[in-house]
């Protein structure tokens, strides 16, 4: 498998996303959707069991097909294995995507149109609604979405098939969309989504540590605060509600010295300036260089 990490990254950055038609997190999109509709549970107990058995059996289906890839592509010539499964893991990942949905943000800013940042920031990044928003939240929310989704969208993946070739890195895939589809906290999917959101933490648990890490040694390598990355990754990563969120967040405040903030909810680096949309390119550029730093991790140990 080494090798196929960093040919992910760059099939990922020059190539973009497969059509939707093609794309596997599409596929599960609409199984969990359909788990969803055909829910019938009245009682907390029972939404439980059926997102349970939403959850258990797509992660199983994603991950027996992943593997059953994974031995088909071990017949090829060493050379070529690592293309083809490179190829395979790259709908796994979506690096390219997160810094173009953050850079729109970015020139909407520059162009001071706040209404178009507040739309592309909701339709792209966060779930959280953004009306209320002036442009240094704006700003804030894609940062902290570019440094939380790195963890999401590369990191964890690429550990995940480290750890365990296409099966690990298509069963966080799943266990990941379907946090991000069920895994809310509201009357409908409190019980439904818990097993969603329970799996997504513990599998996330080490990789948000890790891209940290990579935030920290990335900011060292572009001339942005390494130190700052980590003394509040000490002081605030445990500040957000979430067990794995707040510390790539909270690297990427102290990598770049400004606050980040959810209102009502925590402020990380606090000291510190609100961020402008030149912090939103300085951010791309630190996710753009960890996620290399991850994959040359995967590839070379």
């Amino acid at each position: 498998m080494r090798g196929s990490a960093l040919a992910t990254l760059a099939m990922d950055l020059f190539a973009g996303e497969p059509p939707a038609s093609l794309h596997p997190t599409v596929a599960m999109g609409r199984w969990i959707s359909r788990g969803r509709a055909r829910r019938r549970s009245t009682i907390a107990s029972a939404a439980f069991v059926e997102g349970l058995e939403v959850v258990g059996i797509g992660a199983v289906l994603s991950a027996g097909l992943a593997f059953a890839t994974d031995r088909a592509i071990a017949w090829f010539p060493a050379l070529l294995a690592v293309s083809i499964r490179a190829a395979a893991l790259k709908p796994a990942i979506a690096v390219h995507a997160l810094i173009e949905a953050a850079r729109d943000v970015e020139r909407a800013l520059r162009d001071d149109d706040l209404a178009r940042a507040r739309r592309l920031l909701a339709w792209h990044l966060v779930s959280r609604d953004t009306s209320q928003l002036d442009s240094s939240d704006v700003a804030a929310a894609a940062i902290e979405s570019l440094a939380e989704n790195l963890n999401d969208a590369f990191v964890a993946p690429i550990l995940a098939f480290r750890a365990a070739g296409l099966a690990g890195a298509y069963t966080f895939r799943f266990v990941n969309t379907a946090d991000a589809m069920l895994g809310y906290r509201t009357p409908e999917l409190e019980w439904f989504g818990k097993v969603a959101a329970r799996s997504d933490d513990l599998l996330a648990f080490l990789p948000a540590r890790c891209t940290a890490v990579f935030i920290a040694a990335a900011a060292g390598l572009v001339g942005a605060c390494a130190y700052g990355a980590l003394t509040v990754v000490a002081s605030d990563a445990r500040r957000p509600a979430s067990p794995n969120a707040g510390w790539p967040m909270a690297a990427m405040a102290g990598a770049l010295d400004v606050r980040l903030a959810k209102h009502n909810q925590y402020v990380l680096n606090a000291g510190a300036r609100a961020p402008r949309a030149s912090d939103i390119r300085r951010a791309r550029h630190i996710v753009l260089v960890a996620a290399g730093l991850a994959a040359l991790a995967v590839d070379f140990t």
